[in-house]
């Protein structure tokens, strides 16, 4: 009867690597999140959090400091009847403390075109470097590709006039 060996022990190294790598995918999680919510619900601060004091942002539209572009972001937004941001795919590529990924984006704003509600749909790309400076990770650099965009009448009036639904109002926070 062969003699069984005992199991191995887990590589403490290899724990310790993977750990690190999970925690900084968690943390740029974090601040791809607040930039979205900070967005969407006009929360300057918030969308602050994403950003190293020193990043820089190019949304071609807009290139410069973060800070900004921030509120650059805020005016155009706040002139929206509303907007929603969703993250699709992430690919990091994680190298010690500083990172690259590319980020999958689509973007819905309610606009007023000569005199019309119109839905504006943006689909792109943000092409990140993020850095843990010892606060955390947070984004250095990005870069926004637009894929595609499309302009559409708006359609849902009839919501307005359902009563029971619990309709979102721009600048609410809850």
């Amino acid at each position: 009867m062969p003699v069984q060996s005992a199991p191995s022990q887990p590589d403490l190294a290899a724990l310790q690597a993977d750990i690190a790598d999970l925690t900084a995918r968690r943390d740029i999680q974090r601040a791809l999140n607040a930039y979205m919510r900070g967005q969407d619900r006009l929360l300057p601060e918030v969308q602050r959090r994403a950003f190293h004091d020193d990043a820089w942002v190019d949304c071609g539209l807009f290139a410069g400091p973060a800070a900004a572009f921030i509120d650059f972001a805020q005016g155009f937004l706040a002139d929206c009847a509303a907007s929603q941001h969703l993250i699709g795919q992430v690919d990091l590529q994680i190298d010690g403390k500083r990172a690259r990924g590319e980020v999958y984006f689509i973007a819905h704003h309610r606009i007023r075109e000569n005199g019309e509600e119109k839905d504006l749909f943006v689909a792109g790309r943000y092409h990140d470097e993020y850095e843990d400076r010892g606060d955390g990770w947070k984004i250095a650099r990005r870069k926004e590709v637009v894929d595609w965009a499309r302009t559409d009448p708006a359609t849902d009036g009839f919501l307005r006039e359902q009563t029971a639904l619990h309709l979102a109002r721009r600048g609410e926070h809850g």
